[in-house]
């Protein structure tokens, strides 16, 4: 069966010729028979329009390519209620002196403590009977690269650190989805415990979430730059952060210095990668990053091996 030609004038689909048709598309105003409505929030649209809208919000992306998060606080949330978890958990079991923070916190090397004797040795095969083994990295104690990095014992560091990561953390899920704001939060918190790892004290444990936020307020920097806003209030909180921590002793500028630096990297992989096949150029870019990273890990490890 053919569609018979419409009289001179009167308005054809443009999707069938032959049709007469007198309503239009709500987004191109072009005519479409019945066979080429489709319902729409007002009147109808033709099945062009529907598919381009479908194309434009299928998938409620951020700026930079990850999901749209429904709450963009529950992960950070999350990330403060372990920390918390933690904290209460060392308060509970002896404070400074519980045996979590030997087990939890980022000791490069490790050593075993003689009680009674005032002292450490740092031979593991003369910790026999009489003492206790503190693990270190280079130990093989790897989990404390990142359980350090939720671990804290003073009340005001733990309080500083959530502040700023309730503060910050939002912002940057908004802008990069769940999933590559954990890898910002954790690859972030690697490169801090790596520098630590180089360059702090070999038998002195460092704990905080430190360079995981220092991590967060270097991607806000770059996020600042790239969408073109003034960067004066980030610029001043780095300036102050920094002199603080190279002012107060008991402050590993190295998870600082480290962690802010993976942060940069990483949201400048983020937010610089090329629109077309921006997820694989993204998880490429990070995986590179850790991969670096974790070969200087190896490195030091054999150094002090």
């Amino acid at each position: 069966m053919t569609d018979q030609p419409a009289p001179a004038g009167v308005p054809t689909c443009y999707r069938h010729p032959g049709r007469e048709s007198h309503i239009r598309c709500q987004r191109c105003d072009r005519p479409i028979c019945p066979d080429c409505m489709r319902d729409a929030a007002v009147g109808f649209q033709c099945p062009e329009c529907v598919a381009e809208g479908r194309k434009t919000t299928r998938s409620g992306r951020t700026a930079f390519g990850g999901l749209r998060p429904t709450n963009a606080s529950t992960t950070t949330f999350v990330l403060i209620g372990i920390n918390v978890a933690v904290w209460l958990a060392i308060l509970a079991s002896g404070a400074g002196s519980s045996r979590l923070v030997d087990i939890l916190a980022l000791r490069p090397n490790g050593l075993c403590s003689v009680p009674g004797q005032g002292g450490f040795d740092v031979t593991r095969a003369l910790c026999t009977g009489n003492g206790e083994w503190l693990p270190g990295v280079a130990d093989g104690a790897y989990w404390q690269l990142i359980t350090s990095a939720f671990t804290h014992v003073q009340l005001l560091h733990i309080a500083f650190n959530m502040f700023a990561l309730y503060l910050f953390g939002p912002q940057l899920e908004l802008f990069f989805g769940r999933v590559r704001y954990l890898a910002l939060y954790f690859i972030s918190a690697l490169t801090g415990s790596a520098l630590v790892y180089w360059a702090g004290p070999e038998y002195t444990p460092t704990v905080g979430a430190s360079g995981a936020i220092f991590g967060l307020m270097g991607a806000l920097l770059v996020v600042s730059l790239k969408i073109r806003v003034n960067v004066q209030g980030i610029v001043v909180l780095l300036a102050i952060n920094f002199l603080m921590t190279a002012t107060i002793s008991n402050i590993s500028w190295q998870g600082h210095v480290g962690g802010f630096v993976g942060g940069i990297l990483v949201a400048a992989i983020l937010v610089y990668a090329p629109r077309q096949h921006r997820a694989a150029y993204q998880s490429a870019g990070l995986a590179a990053l850790t991969a670096v990273t974790v070969v200087a890990i190896l490195v030091r490890t054999a150094q002090l091996s």
